[in-house]
């Protein structure tokens, strides 16, 4: 998929590119759509790390959200994959070449319902990739139905009332022991850039689950996926800024205030208070105010859980520095030697 992009006046990044050439088709979504929002964050991150377009892969599997890879980083790879299968197929894709970058997009159907068990599993493996969630706690594109995140009680036009209570994507990724799970709202789009960077700099999943509202069907007060809720009820950890690795910098700051977040391969996150002293490296402080949280109706936004000791699934199975994808055959499989031998060994 590419389209003809003119540069504009705007400065290149390191790569040399402008950002228009992070750019993909026109969003064919409502008007106002969060999920557009998200896209243009992913746009402008992409930029201004300067990932390389060619070494990134798109995924995605079905609904609104599964649309929106068509919308940025035109020259890069990307597969839309079946409805709920966008992780097995991003395994198996890291897992061919480890030197690409995956973000996949899904939504709180794709991931919370028919997609939930390749979700779990995908988590407990730890494959390298950002996992966006772009939850609005409804179908759109099938015009209004509950979706597994939907609130209890909530009521819709179309659907009537939700009489079930919702799944926490969050509070299933930390249950699975994933390495990075953070939350926010896509009308916050400070907090949602600088989540991304950090997760696009993470070696692991990277789960971001981000309140996107769905302008057509569920942007009434009474929804927490809304635009007047999020607004309103919002609850931030901390303030966040992405601070790039470099040797000539140094931090300096005082005890208590801020709580600094080293990634993997060196990159920092800088997490600065505000009146609640929390702890992201506790797998059981995540919980239990993912816990609180929902039975506030409320949603907490900002790095909810890390955890850098954890192998990610190519290193776990000791795989090659070079992808597999650009093995010769002769070091890929057994030669036919090698095949007789193992064949006489199992007829003996």
């Amino acid at each position: 998929m590419t389209t003809d992009v003119k540069p504009s006046n705007e400065k290149l990044n390191k790569l040399g590119l402008d950002k228009l050439e992070y750019k993909g088709r026109p969003s064919t979504l409502c008007a106002g759509c969060g999920h557009d929002s998200i896209t243009s964050q992913i746009i402008g991150v992409c930029w201004e790390l300067s990932i390389n377009p060619q070494h990134l892969i798109k995924m995605s599997g079905i609904g609104c959200s599964s649309k929106s890879p068509a919308y940025f980083m035109n020259r890069a790879h990307g597969f839309n994959t079946l409805h709920g299968r966008m992780p097995s197929v991003t395994t198996g894709a890291m897992l061919a070449n480890r030197e690409l970058k995956a973000i996949g997009v899904s939504g709180d159907g794709d991931t919370g319902s028919i997609g939930l068990g390749q979700y779990k599993h995908l988590l407990r493996r730890n494959v390298p990739m950002v996992y966006i969630i772009e939850n609005n706690g409804v179908y759109g594109l099938t015009k209004g139905q509950f979706s597994a995140t939907a609130d209890l009680g909530q009521k819709l036009k179309y659907a009537g009332t939700n009489e079930l209570t919702p799944i926490d994507l969050c509070l299933e990724a930390v249950a699975s022991d994933c390495g990075f799970v953070a939350r926010s709202f896509a009308g916050d789009a400070k907090q949602v850039r600088e989540l991304l960077k950090a997760a696009l700099s993470y070696n692991g999943t990277a789960v971001l689950d981000i309140i996107s509202p769905c302008v057509t069907f569920n942007n009434h007060e009474e929804s927490t996926k809304s635009y007047p809720y999020g607004k309103a009820h919002e609850e931030r950890l901390h303030d966040i800024n992405f601070i790039e690795s470099k040797d000539e910098i140094q931090v300096d700051y005082d005890p208590g205030t801020t709580r600094m977040v080293q990634m993997h391969d060196g990159p920092i996150i800088q997490l600065r208070k505000l009146g609640e002293d929390y702890d992201p490296t506790s797998r059981a402080a995540a919980m239990k105010l993912l816990e609180e949280a929902h039975s506030k109706q409320e949603f907490i936004t900002g790095l909810l859980y890390i955890d850098q000791t954890r192998q990610t699934l190519p290193e776990l199975h000791n795989l090659p520095r070079t992808a597999l994808a650009n093995l010769p055959a002769e070091k890929l499989r057994p030669s036919k030697e090698a095949l007789d031998k193992i064949m006489a060994e199992m007829l003996a």
